[in-house]
């Protein structure tokens, strides 16, 4: 299993070049598994026993499979991750011309590694809001894989010292990507012309490698990619939910938009989407076991799952000693005492137990007590809710990178801790 679970994580990357794109992909797959998707507005299908089903919103989905036993007693099982990725988004007016070269505006989403954006073959790929046949506004997905932009790098004869002071970019001045000389199309003119005519109202829209991923190194021990982080984990916890088997507890996946820029919004962890979608699937059991959320809270847990970061063997001395995981080393707990990580002594004694009746290795991180700590949908959640909950990933390099770089074989560990963790429930 181990290489056709990798395989599959590349093709489930290479379809979801954009938050939307990873909606899609996932509810794609999902129908195809068998389950009913409903929309937001809806209330969920007839709770069964084994009756599955799904609900989008924007950049965000949240999938579930009826347990045999209401979640007032037997709680919920929920993993969670994220589907956006650091990278350059279009902006509303983009034209610019300078010196004879057409350019477009963009601006910074999330903490982008930038110098690794420079000199790469970039496409475009998100959404676009388009007027419908009824003259009302539709969304449409929108992807070009051809290798449309670039940002040229300054020549090292311009910029001597480079190379002992280091790269020094204003977001401003220096990102707007060179797209053509000055009798290049209008942007919002091309992205018509590239959707058949249509009237283009408004755009989410983004910059994005036009490499695919790939497995790499000796023997392919290595990942090579974007948008590792998290759309490994993504994919992960939705496979994990299409294989496993029906339980006793009612398992959720929840994919959230907008974590690397804080979560705030109606379809990221800070908003109502989660808490929401649990009580409207609780009320389907409301007539057979009396006590609704404020029950199935405390029987619940939360498995946040985010990339983690790995050693690096040229920047050792950044890591937490004995807190340094490796690539293919298994899964990651990540722990931190002020909660910039929601793990606690319970959560990590229930994920190492699985992890053990998996045969699975685990690790452990820890940021150096004079760094400051990143932070998840983990404790966001957890505080929104008042579940249990734990953070974990895989270990990676590369972070924030346009190209990251993880382990081929823990994706497999990943997948067997998971189904297991939603198969047995909290406790």
């Amino acid at each position: 299993m181990p290489k056709s679970a990798t395989k599959d994580l590349l093709s489930f990357i290479q379809a979801s070049p954009s938050p939307f794109h990873c909606v899609e992909e996932s509810a794609r797959r999902l129908l195809a598994a068998g389950f009913k998707e409903f929309r937001d507005s809806d209330e969920p299908l007839s709770v069964e026993a084994g009756q599955a089903a799904f609900v989008k919103r924007a950049g965000s989905i949240l999938a579930y499979r009826a347990g045999a036993i209401s979640p007032a007693a037997a709680g919920f099982t929920i993993l969670g991750a994220h589907t956006d990725s650091p990278n350059l988004r279009i902006k509303p007016k983009p034209d610019l011309g300078r010196h004879g070269y057409a350019q477009w505006g963009v601006e910074p989403y999330g903490g982008v590694l930038m110098s690794t954006w420079l000199d790469r073959d970039l496409g475009v790929s998100g959404r676009v809001h388009v007027r419908g046949s009824d003259g009302r506004p539709k969304a449409r997905l929108f992807r070009c894989d051809e290798p449309i932009a670039r940002i040229a790098n300054l020549a090292i004869h311009l910029n001597r010292e480079v190379n002992s002071k280091g790269l020094k970019l204003d977001f401003q001045d220096h990102l707007p990507p060179l797209v053509g000389m000055g009798s290049a199309p209008a942007f919002g003119k091309w992205l018509s012309d590239e959707l058949g005519g249509a009237e283009v109202l408004s755009w989410d829209l983004g910059l994005m490698d036009v490499q695919p991923p790939t497995m790499g190194g000796f023997d392919e021990s290595f990942i090579f990619s974007p948008r590792l982080d998290n759309q490994a984990s993504c994919y992960a916890a939705l496979r994990a939910l299409i294989d496993a088997e029906t339980a006793d507890t009612t398992q959720v996946v929840v994919l959230f938009d907008h974590e690397e820029v804080g979560s705030r919004s109606h379809s990221g962890a800070m908003g109502a989407f989660l808490r929401d979608s649990l009580a409207r699937i609780e009320r389907h059991y409301a007539d057979r076991c009396p006590g609704g959320m404020e029950r199935a809270i405390p029987n619940s847990i939360l498995v946040s799952m985010d990339m983690a970061h790995g050693i690096h063997p040229n920047y050792a001395d950044k890591h937490e000693p004995k807190h340094a995981p490796i690539l293919n080393g298994g899964p990651v707990i990540k722990e931190h005492v002020e909660q910039r990580y929601a793990t606690d002594g319970e959560t990590s004694a229930w994920f190492r137990d699985l992890c053990s009746s998996q045969e699975v290795p685990v690790q452990d991180f820890v940021i150096k007590s004079n760094m400051q700590c990143g932070s998840t949908i983990g404790p966001i959640s957890a505080a929104e809710l008042g579940v249990r909950t734990i953070d974990i990933g895989s270990a990676m390099l590369s972070m924030h990178s346009i190209r990251e770089q993880a382990g081929s074989r823990d994706t497999a560990y990943m997948l067997s801790v998971l189904k297991a963790a939603l198969e047995g429930g909290a406790n």
